[in-house]
């Protein structure tokens, strides 16, 4: 059973006033688009966010996620070496973007996670895909369960490149902004030394000359904070893209997909964000630690567990706004939480709502480990409860 309760000291001190906050208004000509803020996970924009739509080179995004995954749990070395096949090499050493690679030329891991962030090399992708899986096929299925896992159920990856494959491949704007969370939130120390990289050299010209190419990504360096993502295009999806910068501890991840230029990309995805930052703010709920409710458990050696703040928590409003303004704060769970009860595991949710602006909802862990309840006290948990005590 799902009980919401209502965060009583919180809801005195924040449901103040009466006037409702009306959410700041933007267009934008792109056909698919969505705006998020990872500090409070407030959706700032959204235009068909759900619509299935073919990734192009956004799918490198899980290409690279994978392997950070393998890199960060100790399983794929950044300095292991990969064989360029000459079979990869001749299917894709000219199909879209390259990153110039050789055939059995021997490639690290680290280099090709540049050929692919920064270069968007269709030939790294597949080479690192068989050097980690043995087959591009083998290294997709491992592409889409770690899609289950983060949840993105509206997504399919059928390549390692997102080259077109008849329909195969296909995700949502929903989808790709859980994956830049993913891959912000959970490989810091990654994220930084690959994303955002302005250029990147490898291969040679037939003078000799080492071949340097651009980052593509259309706000770095337009966009005060700008770190990443990914652009995609092909004639089938158009122009996409999928960006996040940070400005003063506030990141904010976007997609916009089915642009009809370069320009229109350009354009869009900088005024998008920018907006994003320009009429919004964060306001700290919560510090990292913090108590914010308990909660009831089933069968524990405590009935009670504290709920704490994993981090700063904060809620976004329109910029201007004063948290006196009307505000409704919930703690969500399903409960009682049932025994036992790791300290820091995620068991329930704080729900923010303002004015007219969709809830936001952050997470809520346990402050303590509860352990299960003794013989003799679920004992007599059951007869209270057998009795109608409980």
């Amino acid at each position: 059973m799902t009980r919401a309760f209502l965060f009583a000291t919180a809801a005195a001190t924040l449901i103040a006033g009466t006037a409702l906050a009306k959410a700041p208004q933007f267009d934008t000509s792109a056909p698919i688009a969505y705006l998020i803020d990872v500090n409070s996970g407030a959706v700032l924009f959204s235009r068909d966010a759900d619509r299935k739509f073919p990734p192009a080179s956004l799918a490198k995004m899980m290409t690279s996620e994978v392997a950070f995954e393998l890199i960060d749990s100790g399983q794929l070395p950044l300095g292991k070496m990969c064989t360029v096949r000459p079979e990869t090499w001749q299917k894709w050493h000219s199909q879209g973007s390259t990153m110039f690679l050789s055939p059995n030329e021997q490639v690290s891991v680290e280099n090709l996670l540049h050929g692919i962030i920064t270069l968007s090399g269709n030939d790294a992708s597949v080479v690192l895909a068989e050097c980690i899986a043995g087959t591009e096929e083998s290294f997709t299925d491992q592409m889409n369960a770690l899609a289950h896992k983060l949840g993105m159920n509206g997504s399919h990856f059928g390549t390692s490149n997102g080259w077109p494959d008849e329909g195969r491949t296909y995700v949502t704007a929903k989808d790709l902004a859980t994956l830049a969370k993913a891959t912000v939130q959970h490989h810091e120390k990654l994220y930084k030394k690959f994303y955002g990289q302005t250029s990147f050299s490898w291969g040679q010209t037939m003078g000799g000359n080492a071949i340097t190419q651009d980052n593509r990504n259309p706000i770095l360096g337009h966009v005060r904070g700008a770190d990443g993502l990914k652009t995609g295009h092909t004639e089938e999806a158009g122009y996409g893209f999928t960006g996040s910068a940070e400005q003063n501890g506030r990141r904010l991840v976007e997609v916009l997909a089915g642009m009809k230029s370069w320009n229109e990309r350009v354009q869009q995805s900088t005024r998008l964000i920018q907006w994003g930052f320009n009429a919004w703010q964060d306001k700290t709920l919560f510090k990292s630690g913090s108590e914010v409710a308990k909660a009831k458990v089933q069968m524990g050696s405590n009935s009670e567990v504290p709920l704490v703040a994993p981090r700063d928590l904060a809620v976004t409003v329109p910029a201007g706004l004063s948290l006196t303004r009307k505000m409704h704060v919930q703690v969500r769970y399903n409960g009682p939480i049932k025994a036992p009860i790791k300290k820091g595991e995620e068991v329930a949710q704080l729900v923010v709502t303002t004015g007219d602006t969709d809830p936001q909802v952050v997470p809520l862990v346990a402050g303590e480990d509860v352990g299960e309840a003794g013989f003799f006290t679920r004992a007599w948990i059951g007869l209270k409860s057998l009795l109608g005590m409980a």
